[in-house]
């Protein structure tokens, strides 16, 4: 009976009655939390628990997404000006589709930390939509391989290349642009790829710097006392917006920039990270701008940067950008637990089965206990480092690191 309500769960969040366990749908997964109901292995190598390799050439940070026996990534040369996804069969590694998507002749300035391929795709029966920023994004037949549409017209200066990952909601796809220049999110239409809505970012920057007016944020959908919202993450502020009509319900002061973090929401509070390391639990109700007292608590220890958090039932978990994981209660602040893992983390981390994983830049993969008390259970070592978080089938997980896509488990 519990397995059966948490597999509503994630269908309901996801927007869809169709996902099944198996299908990884979308960044952090189908319910955009990083957890699924699964038994992955403790201890594996590249000697020890592999299914399958196969090398992925490219620059691309970008997750793996799932559907059935599908497994697609999206991919790009170093210097942007070929864009591409990728197919592979789930059981053997064997490329099932290569399609180069768009050849881009003036490819916007990239960053060494970040790719031409960063943002994410989401996937659906019979249809992957994948998003290069600016650049281009189009909606591709996963039996053909063929292009169904393509929109190449959405435009800001991303400064620094894109990294918003795109999210479903019904019949709709919905982006984020927050560029140098502009700053707007924007909803299609997934079978025709035209435009439902379009939200211009409506808060105060409070600077004419354009640099500290970008972000790499991913919406979440949730539903807080009967009112679905589409949380939208922005430099210096979050809004709640209606998924269905763009229409703006509340915005809330988080500060920041660069933020990245897909928001998480539990306990009557959504936890938000803005990119230059403080979160904010935000109590989502009220109309306009929320006063201070929305914020429940905020905190700078520990908080990353670039990565999503993981919340299991009170407890919220997370690792800084230089290696130090913590565990602190959801509902208060308070700290639990600080314990250094060693590296650098962009990857955000994922749960299964009562553990946690973490994926750093040199290709280390602790793996704890999430609980109160910090406790190690294994330190796994893959031969290349993460940028890209990871996704899990069954119980497998299907990891993309620097170079390689590898299938761990059975």
């Amino acid at each position: 009976m519990r397995v059966c309500l948490s597999l509503f769960i994630l269908c309901f969040l996801a927007g869809t009655a169709t996902i099944s366990a198996e299908d990884w749908n979308q960044f952090r997964g189908a319910a955009g939390n990083g957890k699924a109901l699964a038994k992955l292995p403790l201890e594996f190598s590249e000697s020890d628990g592999l299914a399958w390799k196969v090398p992925l050439p490219g620059k691309a940070w970008s997750s793996p997404v799932i559907w059935k026996k599908q497994i697609w990534v999206t991919n790009a040369l170093p210097d942007g000006h070929k864009l591409w996804a990728l197919c592979f069969d789930l059981e053997t590694g064997k490329k099932i589709h290569d399609i180069l998507v768009f050849d881009v002749a003036e490819p916007q300035f990239c960053i060494a930390k970040n790719s031409y391929a960063s943002p994410t795709p989401v996937i659906e029966e019979g249809r992957i939509f994948v998003s290069f920023g600016a650049h281009g994004n189009a909606c591709i037949d996963t039996a053909t391989g063929k292009t169904i549409w393509e929109r190449r017209d959405l435009q800001c200066n991303h400064h620094r290349a894109p990294a918003s990952s795109p999210v479903p909601y019904k019949d709709l796809y919905i982006l984020h642009f927050d560029g140098f220049d502009k700053q707007y999110v924007i909803a299609l239409d997934k079978k025709t790829g035209e435009t439902r809505w379009t939200h211009q970012r409506a808060f105060d920057f409070r600077t004419d710097n354009g640099d500290r007016k970008k972000a790499y944020g991913t919406p979440s959908v949730i539903t807080h006392k009967g009112l679905t919202q589409l949380i939208a993450p922005a430099a210096v502020a979050t809004e709640s917006l209606d998924p269905l009509t763009g229409k703006l319900l509340w915005t809330v002061y988080t500060g920041g920039m660069n933020a990245s973090a897909r928001p998480l929401y539990g306990h009557g509070l959504v936890f938000i990270t803005n990119g230059m390391g403080r979160m904010s639990a935000v109590r989502p109700e009220g109309k306009g701008e929320l006063p201070g007292k929305n914020i429940a608590w905020a905190s700078k220890r520990g908080v990353p940067k670039k990565s999503s958090l993981i919340l299991d039932g009170k407890l919220l978990f997370m690792v800084s950008d230089l290696g130090v994981a913590s565990c602190v209660d959801a509902e208060t602040g308070k700290a639990h637990w600080t314990e250094r893992l060693g590296g650098n983390y962009a990857a955000s981390p994922i749960f299964a089965g009562g553990r946690i994983y973490f994926f750093n830049e040199d290709g280390d993969i602790p793996v704890i206990e999430a609980g109160k008390k910090f406790k190690l259970l294994a330190r796994n070592k893959l031969a290349d480092g993460f940028m890209a978080s990871p996704a899990i089938s069954g119980d497998s997980l299907i990891l993309r690191t620097k170079s390689n896509l590898y299938r761990i488990g059975k």
